[in-house]
């Protein structure tokens, strides 16, 4: 497929979390999201080792049963005060921008299911246990891999919004989509065309307010 001219620069910084601008009706070939998964096989890993694995799920029962245990997930997770519309609401400037994301993050949760595509990166792990130290390094070896395909897939007119909420069910999606005992899930990135490329660079907070030199 013949890639939109995005600058380096452009790319990186307007890859957003695409919610309601996903085109739920649209088919999405398989051959463009194998195009946006080569690019992924592309990042680094530790020690070259490539343990990663993706799971690409296009049949609409098995998009829909994991639509399901998501929006169980969403709905204790909007509950809690961890929930993105939770947060700052004491803080002028960011408590509607946490609104906005906490309505489209209801929006999508309710849709799920309806995404065309719906891709889970995994790793293998040892005899499926997590190690109980630190997982940086077992996480740097797949997540860089994610972030490739969300960038190859906005270069080639998808998008895609990452997310977590479904490993807390991660148990009853692996027996549902047959993945083996050492195989853990590390994410899930609904994929679908986008309606309505005007995506921009997000506000963020000040670099010098996170920026450290030499010494905290």
């Amino acid at each position: 497929m013949t890639t939109p001219p995005l600058s380096p620069d452009e790319l990186l910084t307007t890859t957003r979390t695409v919610r309601k601008r996903l085109d739920l009706d649209r088919p999405v070939p398989l051959g463009l999201v194998r195009e946006c998964l080569e690019i992924a096989l592309q990042a680094p890993s530790g020690s070259n080792r490539q343990g990663w694995q993706w799971i690409v799920v296009t049949d609409a029962g098995q998009r829909a049963a994991i639509g399901e245990y998501y929006r169980r997930s969403f709905a204790a997770y909007a509950a809690s005060k961890e929930s993105a519309g939770s947060l700052y609401k004491d803080d002028p400037d960011r408590a509607e921008v946490q609104r906005r994301v906490g309505d489209s993050a209801a929006y999508l949760a309710e849709r799920m299911g309806d995404v065309p595509v719906l891709v889970i990166p995994c790793l293998r792990v040892e005899g499926g246990k997590l190690p109980g130290g630190n997982q940086a390094g077992l996480w740097g070896s797949l997540l860089p891999a994610a972030w490739n395909y969300a960038l190859a897939a906005r270069a080639r007119g998808l998008g895609t919004a990452w997310t977590s909420l479904h490993l807390v069910y991660e148990r009853e999606v692996a027996e549902l989509l047959g993945l083996p005992e050492d195989v853990r899930q590390g994410a899930l990135l609904p994929t679908a065309f986008y309606t309505g490329d005007t995506f921009r660079p997000a506000a963020r907070v000040p670099l010098d307010e996170v920026l450290h030199i030499d010494r905290w």
